[in-house]
Formats: C-alpha cells, structure tokens, sequence
C-alpha cells in the first residue's frame, strides 16, 4: 500500500484515497476469484464495477476524522493501516445498497441498472434457461454477501495493532447487527403498516444513523484509543447527524432531481417506505381529520407504476400537511444538538473543524 502522506492535500482528497486502497484490494479480490474460474471472475468485476463506479465515501471519512480526532496519526504504518480499516466500511455500504435495491426492486442505483437487474440483463442476452429475474436475485444475494465478507477481510488485514482491533471490533460488530435489523425492520413496517413517527425514527436509527455516521466515527476513535469522553461526545455527535443525513436522504427520495440522484423521481413511494416524512404526514392527516389526503397518501405508497403527475400530487400533499417543514426542523434541531455536542467535547484539531464541515455538509446537501 502507498505510503500515507500526513499533509492537509493528502486529508482534502481522503475520498480519492479510498478510492485508490478499494482498487487495489479489489482487483486482487477478481485475480484470485478468476484462478476459480472465468465465470466468477466476470461476476466479481461487475461487483467491482458497482464499489468504483460511484459514492461519496462518507462512511471512511467519518472513520478518518474519528480516528484523527482522538490523537490518530496523520502519516506513517498506523495512518496507512487506519485508512484500510476506514475503506473497509464502503465494503459494508457496498452489501446493504445490493440487497436493498434487490429488497426494493429497484432498477437504477447511481444512474445505472441495478446489480440484480444487471445479471437479469445478463442471463436475457446469453439466453440461459430458467427463469432470468430468479437469476438476478441469485446472483445480488450472492456478491452482496461477498462484499461483507470482504470487509471483514480488509478489516482483519488492515495492519492496525491487536489491542486496537479488539476495540474496534466493539462498534464494527455492533454496525453489521444493526443495519441489518434495520433493513428487516424497514421490510416488516412496509408490511405490517406501521405509520407512527416512532418505528420510522427507529428505523432510521438502525439502518442509516448507525452505519453512516456513528459507528464509523466510533470505529477511528477506539482505533486512536480514544478516552470515554471523547468516544461519548462522538456518539451524540454521530448518532444526530446520522439520524438528520437520512432525514435528508428521506427528502431527496421524494424531492429530488433523478439527474443528481441517481434515481426515478418518488422512488421511496413506489418502494413504499415509511419514511418519518411519511410518517409526519400521515399523523397530521389524521389530527387535521383530511380523509383525502390521507387516501392518496395510502394509494401513491407501493405503487409500482406511480406516474410523475401522481408523485407531483404527492409532494403537494406532503408539504400542505406540513411534513416537509417538520422533517426540516428536525434536521436542524438534530444539527444543532450535535454540533454542541463537538465544540464541547475538546477533541482535537484540525479534526473538530472538519466533522463540523462534514455534519454541514451531509444534512444540507441538494443532491
């Protein structure tokens, strides 16, 4: 692995360095898998395909800035092997973004075919036997867990010393439980129909809030062996933000441009999530007694084949019952709260003024 540089054009750009260490332990992940056989070679550089082709890297910088926050260094061995670890969390991001386009049929993630429908596309074009969707389902399942696996991998060998992995292993066990008791929980309340804003928060909680943000934060700090009350102010700090970058996301699901998203416009409709956004609305709809609005919100959830003119009425109903300002206004007060959380915890520089541009930087965003 190239050496860390520990100058502020090295920390400017962690996103492209990420890049680089995914790349590489990637394509040595396809060399061995091709000495398997051709066949799975070929699979995997669609996964890699998929890792490469797009993100923000957001879950490693948290980790980075965690790291440097409680002593980390910025250069040398420990650098380098913090950086592996940090890019490990893209491998996990990586498994819950194939299973949750697969879980939600999606067809499009960043711009392009999803990997289920990739492999779907696959099998129609080599004209295999059976069944083309079960083929793409098969193949989604199979290198999602392939990039869990491998993030385990890159932790394991990322050269970070034995008493900081066992530390590590605290937050890094507890994220891979929780974002998956979160999807199930997503899964479940599109089912069971729970609308309150308590089991859409809880879920936002588990599946965005924890793996984003706090854990990764959590993972660089107990790295940098990080005091109790660093790793305390970390926590609010991460979990706050977390729970306001999903509430965002949440927003951008029904609110934002395909062209800078990535997806269909109202995709979290047709998909039928119970958003807190949702949820907000649903629970003024109610207090306001407005059967009308409440029944297109229940016939625009789920719907496969919503049209544009039905989204755009659903995003009119959504702020005339007042839920987009009060998801807004939590995303402030969680802001707020998390920011005082940072400037009161006397982490270390320049560190704190970076994850108080990150928390801007994550809730504020227009795409």
């Amino acid at each position: 692995m190239r050496a860390v540089g520990g100058n502020a054009d090295f920390e400017a750009d962690l996103p492209g360095h990420v890049q680089r260490v995914l790349a590489t332990c990637l394509q040595a992940r396809r060399d061995e898998a091709a000495d398997l056989d051709p066949a799975v070679g070929s699979a995997i550089a669609e996964l890699n395909d998929f890792v490469l082709g797009g993100g923000k890297r957001i879950r490693p910088t948290f980790a980075w800035w965690g790291w440097r926050a409680c002593g980390g260094a910025a250069t040398g061995p420990e650098a380098e092997a913090m950086l592996q670890a940090a890019s490990a969390l893209e491998l996990i991001q990586t498994c819950a973004l194939v299973h949750d386009d697969l879980i939600d049929e999606s067809d499009t993630r960043r711009g392009k075919p999803t990997i289920h429908r990739r492999f779907q596309q696959q099998h129609r074009d080599s004209d295999y036997t059976g069944d083309d969707t079960q083929f793409g389902m098969a193949a989604a399942v199979l290198l999602g867990d392939l990039a869990l696996a491998w993030a385990d991998d890159m932790l394991h060998t990322s050269g970070i010393p034995a008493e900081a992995m066992m530390r590590a292993l605290r937050p890094w066990r507890a994220m891979r439980t929780e974002v998956l008791s979160g999807q199930y929980l997503d899964v479940l309340g599109q089912v069971n129909v729970d609308e309150s804003p308590e089991a859409a928060l809880k879920i936002c909680l588990l599946k965005a809030a924890s793996y984003t943000v706090q854990r990764p934060l959590e993972l660089g700090a107990e790295i940098a062996g990080a005091t109790p009350e660093a790793l305390t102010a970390l926590r609010r700090f991460g979990s706050d933000i977390g729970v306001a970058f999903q509430l965002r996301d949440d927003l951008l699901g029904v609110f934002g441009d395909p062209a800078v998203t990535g997806k269909p416009a109202g995709d979290d409709l047709r998909e039928g999530k119970r958003t807190v956004l949702i949820a907000e609305a649903v629970a003024a709809a109610h207090e306001r007694d407005d059967q009308a609005k409440l029944d297109l919100l229940h016939e625009v959830l789920g719907d496969p084949l919503l049209t544009e003119q039905r989204v755009a009425s659903a995003r009119e109903v959504l702020t005339e019952l007042g839920a987009v300002a009060a998801v807004e206004k939590r995303i402030t007060e969680l802001t707020g709260s998390a920011m005082l959380a940072l400037h009161t915890a006397g982490l270390d520089e320049p560190a704190a003024s970076r994850l108080a541009e990150l928390a801007i930087a994550v809730t504020d965003r227009s795409h």
